[in-house]
């Protein structure tokens, strides 16, 4: 399958917001987002919303009709040229089977996210060919600061611009709730880390792995073998769980070209000697490139990443190239 790199973003573009997962609503609503539509439209795009955003259930998402009919709308309205999902979630692999990938496939778009959306993102790279990004959600571009920075330079740069684009570590890092303004946060001093060196090409696969790992034994399911594989943890998550999801990707995938992990939670009470001690169990580690404490997932701030498109691993640079 040929890949299918969407047309970058440019002033006056359209992005459409969608609620693949949870509900609009049960991230405050409108009102409580608006910083992340002003900074869109400061950035000169023009930011629209699916007709469904604000509806919510019990679960805080929306029916699954209504999130595929916002889904096919977005694609096959010609205005539209970058699909924005509100949040994360725990339901986004419940569209799955109801998707027009024949749609999406004729109408590629950028298509960005983080969490939940790894099950639909993964999924529609793995059917169409089109090359989706695993980075900031709508509501999470209302980040400012120093942390909020980071996101948006990595945002617009890897949706705007074409060529080569080197992704590399922010200055700091924080595992709290950033967009409580009554809480001091705690800004660390951050730096990728390396398990084993090296240097690999590959194309990208992955984001969330527990999200990841519902794709398993389904037709929408992407190829992990060959693959460098993106992984992170939700605050959810517990530490312990990564022995059995890395043993369960090796023994479906034994020939990794990479691995980048993103930072743990605070919440997974993760640590160097726990994540060593897990790594140290698959003799495959050893012999590929592996990247952790990365910009990706559920610490802020995160950057923006393609998944289904070649990249560049490098660990003695700790830099991630984007072909």
């Amino acid at each position: 399958m040929d890949i299918i790199k969407p047309a970058r973003l440019k002033p006056g573009d359209e992005i459409r917001v969608v609620a693949p997962s949870d509900s609009l609503q049960r991230v405050g609503g409108m009102q409580a987002n608006l910083g992340a539509k002003k900074k869109l439209e400061e950035w000169g795009y023009h930011v629209t919303f699916g007709d469904n955003v604000n509806e919510m259930d019990m679960q805080g998402s929306s029916s699954i009709t209504s999130r595929v009919s916002d889904l096919h709308q977005a694609f096959a309205d010609k205005n539209v040229k970058a699909v924005l999902s509100v949040i994360g979630g725990e339901t986004s692999n419940e569209l799955l089977p109801y998707l027009d990938y024949e749609l999406i496939d004729k109408n590629p778009k950028i298509m960005c996210g983080f969490s939940d959306f790894t099950a639909l993102c993964n999924a529609i790279t793995a059917q169409t060919g089109l090359v989706t990004y695993y980075g900031p959600a709508y509501a999470t571009l209302k980040m400012t600061g120093k942390q909020g920075d980071y996101q948006d330079r990595y945002w617009h740069q890897v949706l705007s611009h074409s060529g080569q684009i080197k992704l590399q570590a922010s200055k700091t890092w924080t595992s709290d709730a950033w967009f409580d303004d009554s809480i001091k946060h705690h800004y660390r001093t951050n730096d990728w880390k390396v398990y084993n060196s090296g240097i690999a090409e590959g194309i990208t696969v992955g984001g969330n792995l527990n999200t990841l790992y519902l794709l398993q034994g389904t037709p929408y399911q992407p190829i992990l073998d060959d693959r460098i594989i993106l992984g992170e943890f939700s605050e959810a998550g517990n530490w312990k769980e990564l022995s059995r999801l890395l043993a369960s990707l090796l023994q479906v995938a034994p020939h990794l070209k990479a691995l980048v992990l993103g930072r743990f939670p605070k919440e997974t009470e993760m640590t160097k000697e726990r994540l060593f001690y897990i790594l140290d169990k698959f003799p495959q580690f050893k012999k590929i490139p592996v990247l952790y404490n990365v910009n990706i997932g559920h610490t802020q701030p995160i950057m923006t990443i393609p998944l289904g498109a070649e990249v560049e691993v490098d660990t003695r640079k700790k830099e991630i190239t984007i072909i």
